[in-house]
């Protein structure tokens, strides 16, 4: 069975890159792209302090779960970031794009920014692993409740979310926006922490 540690070694940061463009490189692929420069941004802005990760036995990241707090994201950045890796112009319509894609704040359930698990592990346990990692991590910040987006066209992911108590409390369609980001809408998904 992998490891499930707090956050990632540092060695394998371009990994864990890798794996976040895997799993959401085809909603944010329009904006972050091309791959080569989404994958460089990411690296940059990855905090380790804000995920779990997963290892297999040879000590490789073969999955990453992060998550929000009032002291930033896991897959977070920022204006600076944006500039670094895609220009002044570049920065300035790609921060538009995900602000409008992502500026809810919820300060009374634990949020999740984003699960990815390499293709060869998938469907052995380690999506249930790091689900349960975020939930004593939510616990322990004394959230009586996690939350998570799931977009329309992963319907894996959805079933593993409903699989592991989570329940759909709203959907909104993404509008214009669609075109840009590849996806319809986007459910809201809550599991309490009892």
């Amino acid at each position: 069975m992998p490891r499930v540690i707090r956050g990632f070694p540092e060695a394998q940061r371009a990994q864990a890159a890798r794996l976040y463009w895997e799993a959401f490189g085809g909603k944010l692929g329009a904006v972050l792209g091309p791959e080569k420069r989404a994958l460089a941004f990411l690296s940059s802005v990855l905090r380790a302090d804000h995920c779990f990760g997963a290892l297999d036995d040879e000590g490789r990241l073969i999955g990453v779960a992060g998550f929000k707090s009032p002291q930033g994201a896991f897959a977070g950045g920022g204006f600076n970031r944006l500039r670094a890796a895609y220009g002044l112009p570049g920065a300035l319509w790609r921060s538009l794009a995900l602000w409008a894609l992502a500026h809810e704040v919820d300060n009374h359930r634990f949020l999740i920014d984003g699960i990815a698990v390499t293709r060869a592990a998938r469907g052995k346990g380690l999506g249930h692993a790091l689900i349960e990692a975020l939930c004593a991590e939510a616990r322990a910040r004394g959230y009586d409740a996690i939350r998570l987006e799931v977009i329309d066209t992963n319907w894996r992911a959805r079933a593993l979310y409903e699989r592991e108590g989570f329940v759909a409390t709203r959907t909104e369609k993404l509008g214009l926006l669609s075109l840009l980001f590849g996806f319809r809408a986007a459910t809201t998904m809550v599991r309490p922490l009892g």
